[in-house]
């Protein structure tokens, strides 16, 4: 592991829970927990149908120039509750500097509520490509052309 993210708690932040952490040697996403406010630990959040809320993770993370993290969905909350990211993939610049919060919508039919120390998405830290453009008079021509959503067919 040569990258390495740097990170810092912020204050009120509960220092006992891990840090994002990949679960298998072969993960591709280390979990990012809630880390909730101490005032809403016991109870947790009630996330109702149809609610966006942001998760906090008590972190704040110095990413290095030339990558960005990528925030996205951990499937079986998506699957066994409807609980996702309205934004999947999020992205988090390298220029950030400010808290790390996961935003979260319940598609579910049911409330669900975010425990203090849940793990609620993956992320994964990512090379960035900045390209120049240019306006030109024609474009390339390709088998596909100008074929727009499901051009290339269904199987």
């Amino acid at each position: 592991m040569g990258l390495i993210v740097k990170v810092v708690f912020e204050d009120w932040a509960d220092r006992t829970l891990p840090l994002p952490s990949y679960e298998t040697p072969g993960a591709a996403g280390a979990d990012l927990r809630a880390n909730l406010p101490p005032d809403m630990r016991a109870a947790g959040f009630v996330l109702q149908p149809m609610q966006r809320a942001i998760c906090p993770t008590g972190l704040r993370v110095e990413i290095p120039f030339g990558y960005e993290m990528q925030i996205r969905p951990r499937s079986g909350l998506a699957l066994k509750h409807g609980i996702t990211l309205p934004n999947t993939p999020g992205t988090i610049d390298s220029d950030y500097r400010g808290p790390l919060g996961v935003a979260l919508i319940n598609l579910g039919a049911e409330p669900y509520v975010i425990q203090h120390g849940d793990r609620v998405a993956q992320m994964i830290v990512a090379p960035v490509v900045q390209v120049g453009f240019a306006v030109v008079d024609v474009l390339d021509e390709t088998l596909r052309g100008a074929g727009g959503f499901g051009s290339t067919g269904t199987r």
